[in-house]
C-alpha cells in the first residue's frame, strides 16, 4: 500500500514550487533526484505528468486531475494533523515565516525568538526579504506584511499593529532650510523617498486642512533601505517619512527631530497572512495570537 503513494507528496511540492529545481531547494535534494522521483511515478501511474522543456515543467491535462485529486487529498492529512496538534495543545512542527527585512528583525524576530523558546518542539525558520513573497508557491505557513493584504481567496489575513509614520530631520538641516509650513514648501527642500522597482513611495501627510493627502516625493537621491534613509536624513541630508519605530533612538537622542509632530499623521498597517486552509496548526493560531499582543508593546513608546 505504501508505494502506491510514493512520490505523491513531492510531485505536489513540484507543482506548488513551479518545477523541479526549486522542489529540490525546498526539500533539500538535487533537481535530478526530484526529476528520477516525478518519471518513477508516471512510470507506476502509466501517464505523463508534466510536459517537459529544457527550462520548465508544465502539467499535462492528467497531471492536472491529478493534482487537484492529490491536493484534496494532502489537505484532509494536514486538517487530520492540525485536530491531533488542538487536542494535544502542543505546539510541534515546522513553522517557515516571511518577514520584512527590517521591521522583521527589529520587531518582529525577537518575539518569535520567545515563542520558539516557550515550545522546544517547534521548528522556526525566519525568512526576510522585502519583496512581496508568494505563500504557496514557496511553501511558507505564514507572512507578516506592511501595508493591505490584498483580497486573493487563496490567503487570509489578520490585523496585528499599526505602525505611525513620522516626518523627520536632523536639527542641521531643520537650521539651514528652515521647517517647512505646507506642502507646497517642498519644493524648496531635499527630500528622502523609499526608493523602489523603479518608483518612490507614495508619502501621506496633512494639508492646510489638516487632511492627510498623498505627495509622490522625488529627489536625487534614491535608496531601498529604511535605515540607510534614517541615517542620511541624521546626516542633514533631507526630510524623510519614516515608521515611528525605526528612528525612535534617534529622535530621543536628537539626532533626528519630528516635524509637525502637531499635526495628524499616518499610520501603516501590518497584518498576519497565511494560506486558506479548513484548519490552521495550531503553531501557526498561537504565533498569530503571540504577534497581535505583543507587537504594539514592541512599539509603544
Amino acid at each position: 500500500m505504501r508505494d502506491r503513494f510514493d512520490g505523491v507528496q513531492l510531485f505536489v511540492e513540484v507543482v506548488e514550487a513551479g518545477g523541479f529545481a526549486r522542489a529540490g531547494e525546498r526539500l533539500s535534494l538535487t533537481r535530478s533526484a526530484v526529476g528520477k522521483a516525478i518519471a518513477r511515478l508516471e512510470e507506476r501511474l502509466g501517464v505523463q505528468l508534466f510536459q517537459r522543456t529544457t527550462r520548465s515543467q508544465n502539467l499535462t491535462e492528467d497531471g492536472q486531475q491529478y493534482y487537484e485529486r492529490c491536493l484534496r487529498a494532502i489537505e484532509e492529512l494536514r486538517a487530520a494533523e492540525a485536530m491531533l496538534e488542538d487536542g494535544r495543545r502542543e505546539v510541534v512542527g515546522k513553522l517557515r515565516v516571511t518577514l520584512p527585512t527590517l521591521f522583521g528583525r527589529y520587531c518582529v524576530a525577537p518575539i518569535l525568538r520567545a515563542y520558539a523558546r516557550q515550545h522546544p518542539r517547534l521548528e522556526l525558520e525566519l525568512n526576510f526579504s522585502d519583496r512581496q513573497v508568494d505563500l504557496i508557491a514557496e511553501g511558507f505557513d505564514l507572512a507578516v506584511r506592511n501595508g493591505p493584504p490584498g483580497n486573493g481567496s487563496a490567503l487570509r489575513a489578520r490585523r496585528l499593529v499599526n505602525q505611525r509614520k513620522v516626518l523627520c530631520a536632523s536639527p542641521a538641516y531643520l537650521a539651514r532650510k528652515g521647517e517647512p509650513r505646507s506642502l507646497e514648501d517642498f519644493v524648496h527642500h531635499d527630500l528622502l523617498p523609499y526608493w523602489r522597482n523603479e518608483h518612490g513611495m507614495a508619502w501621506q501627510l496633512p494639508d492646510a486642512t489638516d487632511a492627510l493627502v498623498t505627495i509622490q516625493p522625488t529627489s536625487r537621491l534614491r535608496f531601498d533601505d529604511l535605515e540607510v534613509i534614517a541615517d542620511t536624513a541624521a546626516d542633514g541630508m533631507g526630510l524623510a517619512w519614516l515608521p515611528y519605530w525605526l528612528i525612535r533612538e534617534r529622535l530621543r537622542r536628537g539626532v533626528l527631530v519630528e516635524v509637525w509632530g502637531h499635526r495628524p499623521t499616518a499610520v501603516m498597517e501590518c497584518y498576519a497572512v497565511w494560506p486558506a486552509a479548513q484548519y490552521l496548526p495550531l503553531r501557526s493560531r498561537l504565533a498569530i495570537d503571540t504577534l497581535a499582543a505583543e507587537l504594539p508593546k514592541c512599539l509603544d513608546d
